[in-house]
């Protein structure tokens, strides 16, 4: 198993955490999403490595962003 973080950018309230975990779900090979509305940040668990672009570009289906790491 694998577990990947992302920083997610404008989520204010629960239906945002809702809607990041379903976009995120859809993607092939995730087991497990975990969102910390507090932080941004979202916990990734999948079967292998997953193409982080995948994960961005599921974020933003849901409307919003992953930040860079710096």
């Amino acid at each position: 198993m694998t577990t990947a973080t992302y920083t997610v950018t404008g989520m204010t309230c629960g239906h945002c955490v809702s809607s990041v975990k379903e976009e995120i779900g859809e993607v092939p090979g995730v087991t497990g999403v975990e969102v910390d509305l507090a932080t941004g940040i979202v916990t990734v668990e999948s079967d292998s490595p997953l193409d982080a672009v995948t994960i961005r570009a599921a974020v933003e289906e849901a409307g919003y962003e992953v930040v860079d790491k710096q």
